[in-house]
């Protein structure tokens, strides 16, 4: 038997997707639209709607994100902008649509574990974003969610195969 399998990462089938990564991926395009062309709100939900594939995505969770994000723009570009090494205006409209709904998510959606909003909005930047926004997005996302769901990332168990920083006790026995 002929093993054709290559070790490249396969790209996730529409099929594959749930509804609320559909959702998400819609909840961009129009941010998107909003950043870009500053698009009013009902006017891109009502072009959104009409693109083919939304009836598959959770258009309550689209819903949430959309006008979520839109409504709490400052507040979300607020918790955003200390931790970036570049002026917000510098963001592509992609890396600020994916960190405003990362944000929002782990703020209202609460039902949604914050391993989970990670992921999601690094595959977002890895499909629609810049060849290394997933990893500048994962960098802002891992600090926020310490900040917006401390007992979460404290409870949850560290991945393996990460390196854990030595403790300052062992540094001083190396002495």
């Amino acid at each position: 038997m002929n093993d054709t399998t290559t070790s490249a990462p396969k790209a996730r089938k529409a099929a594959d997707k749930s509804a609320r990564t559909r959702a998400r991926e819609f909840a961009l395009q129009a941010l998107y639209q909003h950043l870009v062309g500053r698009n009013e709100a009902t006017d891109i939900d009502l072009f959104t709607r009409d693109l083919a594939g939304f009836h598959k995505a959770d258009s309550v969770h689209y819903d949430a994100l959309l006008h979520g994000c839109i409504a709490e723009a400052v507040a979300l570009d607020g918790l955003i902008t200390p931790l970036l090494d570049r002026p917000l205006v510098e963001l592509s409209p992609i890396e600020r649509g994916v960190l405003w709904i990362g944000v929002y998510e782990f703020q209202h959606c609460l039902d949604v574990p914050w391993r989970v909003v990670l992921n999601e909005c690094i595959e977002l930047a890895k499909s629609f974003g810049g060849t290394d926004g997933h990893k500048y997005v994962n960098g802002v996302l891992h600090q926020l969610a310490a900040q917006l769901r401390p007992l979460e990332v404290a409870a949850a168990p560290a991945k393996t195969g990460q390196r854990k920083a030595p403790s300052p006790r062992a540094a001083d026995d190396a002495v």
